[in-house]
């Protein structure tokens, strides 16, 4: 019963970190309901986010920069959520 918490939890963060990455393309005005979730989102992934940063940082791509970090902790949890939600 725990175990399926924890892995629809972890579920719904990579939901939530799929989303930081699609809202990441667009641009948010000052005040606006694009930005409100873009702040609400970052307040969510970023503590997870920034030490994966600190170890991969993003890599120029043209002229732009890809932020690893977000595939890294994508990857990984999805290597959790397997042996919870496969018992």
């Amino acid at each position: 019963m725990i175990r399926h918490l924890i892995g629809y939890l972890l579920e719904i963060y990579l939901l939530l970190l799929i989303a930081r990455a699609l809202l990441s393309w667009f641009q948010a005005s000052r005040s606006g309901v694009v930005m409100t979730l873009s702040v609400v989102l970052a307040a969510i992934t970023e503590p997870v986010l920034r030490p994966i940063r600190k170890v991969i940082p993003p890599v120029r791509v043209g002229g732009t920069q890809l932020d690893l970090s977000i595939m890294v902790i994508f990857i990984v949890v999805q290597f959790l959520i397997l042996p919870i939600l496969l018992r």
